[in-house]
């Protein structure tokens, strides 16, 4: 084989077969073919795309050019959840103890975060302590023990993902969606779930912009996991303004904290209802989502999901208190306020531009060496709907004491308000469900 003949077979839309994808990874990961033939060949992917059948393929050929994951000694459905990414996204932090609590075993491989703010790793390391680094045998034993853990990702989980990405990154060839699908299948497949749950995003904070490719997306991902035998089910969820009100690592963490004791915002509890209530169903704890729903509404009001987040914490050597006493997160010094310049009614919120702020402010890395400071990031007390007056609240910016980009951060959170003199038209959070029965709007 050479893959000179398989970039003309992508060019000119012909389907490769399971052997020749199989070599073109092998030789990805072993470095047998070049840099830029695998960078042609991901062009012609995206000219001329693949079939489902070829991209099932891909994804299996990455998912194992790595360490795939044995989760059997795990009691139960073990039901895997990923987001494609988000401001102020910290669903993990509530759906971990909260689908838990009601008997779905939770064998959680979380990444960190580069670029806006912190990953789900990194939000959790703002609890004093907590070590997201077990040993196999410590990760296995702890979730047959109290139903859950989440520990950082292995460096060996398809390594061919990452070659490719980081090709695909400099060449202008990320925006393919059979190319976005096995990626992310590849990891997950990798990770050893029996059942796979998709948060798909789209808007101003996420990558697909709009509902109809995240719904392309979203059939690309149920198409490969139903290929592989993973039931498999994708949300389509809004990310055109961020995802609860609290962005940055320990002000997430409290934010969490606050849903699981029935408060919160309203958008954080639905989307978590929703999403825990598939991974109920996947999970064989319910045979309908409404009956889900109420398994979940009862664990939060018992005070059961709350105290599966202690055992969590306890587990993994940080203070069990914090799910009582948040106020023990790490706190910035100074809080400054973005106020509004005019009187109407909040149209949007540029999801995007909030991040990038955030991470300003010391929230998120713009490079892999960079070091978070948990306790900073941006509170939003205005979103989509509320009417302001001039002078009211739109943010508050959790900042260092000595920080002088707190300044330049609050002129962008300022911008990334649309303000209009008539209230906006409302918007459903979740757009559709994707399975492998079809698409459910």
């Amino acid at each position: 084989m050479r893959a000179v003949d398989m970039i003309r077979k992508k060019r000119i839309g012909e389907e490769m077969t399971d052997a020749e994808i199989r070599f073109l990874v092998d030789g990805v990961v072993k470095g047998t073919i070049p840099d830029y033939q695998a960078a042609a060949w991901a062009m012609a992917v995206c000219f001329t795309g693949m079939t489902a059948r070829e991209t099932a393929s891909l994804t299996m050929a990455m998912a194992e050019s790595g360490d795939l994951v044995d989760l059997s000694g795990i009691r139960g459905v073990k039901v895997d959840k990923h987001s494609t990414g988000g401001v102020g996204d910290k669903t993990t932090l509530i759906l971990a103890p909260l689908v838990a609590s009601c008997g779905v075993p939770i064998a959680k491989m979380s990444g960190r975060g580069l670029g806006h703010t912190g990953g789900t790793i990194d939000k959790l390391e703002s609890i004093a302590g907590f070590r997201t680094e077990l040993s196999r045998e410590e990760f296995f034993s702890q979730v047959n023990e109290i139903g859950a853990a989440v520990i950082g990702q292995s460096g060996n989980i398809a390594p061919a993902d990452k070659k490719l990405y980081a090709l695909r990154d400099v060449t202008g060839t990320v925006d393919s969606i059979p190319l976005i699908a096995s990626s992310v299948m590849s990891k997950k497949i990798a990770a050893g779930a029996d059942a796979i749950l998709l948060d798909v995003k789209f808007g101003s904070g996420a990558f697909m912009k709009t509902a109809e490719d995240a719904i392309a997306l979203a059939e690309a991902m149920v198409a490969i996991g139903t290929e592989v035998g993973r039931n498999t089910i994708a949300a389509i969820t809004d990310m055109d303004q961020p995802l609860g009100r609290n962005i940055g690592n320990a002000l997430e963490v409290r934010e969490a904290i606050d849903v699981l004791r029935g408060e919160g915002p309203s958008d954080l509890r639905e989307l978590c209802l929703a999403l825990g209530s598939h991974m109920l169903v996947l999970g064989g704890k319910s045979a309908g989502e409404a009956d889900a729903r109420a398994m979940l509404e009862q664990a939060i009001a018992s005070g059961a999901a709350l105290r599966k987040l202690a055992q969590l914490i306890a587990a993994q050597g940080g203070d069990p208190a914090v799910a009582e006493q948040p106020e023990l997160l790490p706190r910035a010094a100074a809080q400054v306020r973005v106020v509004s310049s005019r009187d109407g009614y909040v149209h949007g919120i540029d999801a995007e531009e909030i991040g990038v702020a955030a991470m300003r402010l010391g929230a998120g890395r713009a490079a892999k060496e960079d070091k978070i400071d948990f306790a900073v990031g941006l509170e939003l007390v205005a979103k989509r709907g509320d009417r302001v007056g001039q002078g009211d609240t739109l943010a508050i910016l959790h900042a260092r004491a000595d920080d002088e980009t707190a300044a330049s951060a609050r002129e962008q959170v300022l911008a990334a308000y649309a303000i209009e003199s008539e209230p906006p038209e409302a918007t459903p959070l979740i757009h559709a469900v994707v399975s492998k029965d079809g698409v459910r709007r």
